[in-house]
C-alpha cells in the first residue's frame, strides 16, 4: 500500500487574537512559499473545484484577518478553523488546514499540512531538506509545542492512538520548553530552529513503515524522548466519563 505523508504541528490552550493568528498565518505561508513552487498560490474551499479556482487570495495579514471575522471561520467561543488548498490537481498540490486562538483545555490548537501523492510534486517535496524547511516555517510562525512529519502509515506503528498522543516521525520537532534533548543515536540529526527548540531528523533518505530498520530506529529515538519527558501530551486527557 502506498504511504501518504503529511506535517502537523500542536500547542496547547492559547488565546489568540484574531489580529495575532493572521498575522502568524501570513508569516507561515510566507515561509512556506520559499519551500517548493507549489506553495505560491492558494485558494479557499469551495463547493465545486469550478468554484473554488475562482477564490484565489493573497495571503497577507489583512485577508486572513477579514477571513477570521467571518463566522463560518470561527469555531466556537473561541479560536478559529480555516482551510485552504494549492489547486492543482488531487495529489499534485496540498491542503493546509489551522485551528489557533483557543484556550481549550483538552483539544490542541494545530497546523496540518496534507503533502503531495503524485508524480513529481511527491518526489521533488519529500525530500528531507525541503520538509525541514516545512516544519521550520510551521514552526517560525506557530511556536508550537510539538511536531511532526511522517506518514500515516509510520505514525500507526509507533503511535497505537494516532494524532492522540506524541511520537516521532521522519522529522519530529520539540520545542525547548519541553527541556534539553539528549544524545541521540546514528544516523539521527538534530539542527535548531533558532532559539524556539530542535528539529531531529531519523534518516536522510525518506523514511518508510515498511522498513524494519526505520521502524527500529523510530522506535528507539521515541523511547529516549519519552524517557527524558519530551513527548509528554500536549494538552491534558480528557477524563474518562
Amino acid at each position: 500500500m502506498r504511504e501518504t505523508y503529511y506535517a502537523g504541528i500542536y500547542w496547547g490552550g492559547r488565546k489568540d487574537s484574531a489580529e495575532e493568528c493572521a498575522r502568524r498565518a501570513e508569516a507561515f505561508f510566507r515561509l512556506l512559499s520559499q519551500c517548493d513552487p507549489i506553495y505560491t498560490r492558494w485558494f479557499e474551499k469551495a463547493d465545486s473545484r469550478k468554484k473554488a479556482l475562482q477564490l484565489q487570495f493573497e495571503p497577507t495579514a489583512d485577508t486572513f484577518l477579514r477571513f477570521l471575522k467571518r463566522r463560518t471561520y470561527q469555531e466556537g467561543r473561541d479560536g478559529f478553523m480555516l482551510g485552504f488548498w494549492t489547486g492543482h490537481e488531487q495529489g499534485h498540490g496540498g491542503q493546509v488546514t489551522m485551528c489557533c486562538g483557543s484556550a481549550a483545555e483538552f483539544v490542541p490548537n494545530n497546523c496540518l499540512l496534507y503533502l503531495p501523492k503524485e508524480e513529481p510534486e511527491k518526489e521533488r517535496v519529500l525530500q528531507a531538506d525541503v520538509l525541514a524547511g516545512v516544519l521550520r516555517a510551521m514552526v517560525l510562525a506557530w511556536d508550537p509545542d510539538w511536531g511532526v512529519i511522517t506518514s500515516g502509515a509510520f505514525r500507526d506503528s509507533l503511535s497505537p492512538k494516532g494524532n492522540e498522543e506524541t511520537f516521532v516521525g521522519w522529522l519530529t520537532y520539540v520545542s525547548r520548553r519541553r527541556g534539553e534533548l539528549p544524545p541521540l543515536p546514528e544516523p539521527v540529526r538534530v539542527q535548531p530552529v533558532e532559539d524556539q527548540g530542535t528539529l531531529v531528523l531519523l534518516t536522510p533518505e525518506r523514511l518508510t513503515a515498511s522498513n524494519p530498520e526505520h521502524l527500529a530506529l523510530g522506535q528507539r529515538v521515541q523511547e529516549v524522548l519519552r524517557a527524558k519527558g519530551l513527548l509528554e501530551p500536549v494538552v491534558s486527557r480528557r477524563p474518562a466519563t
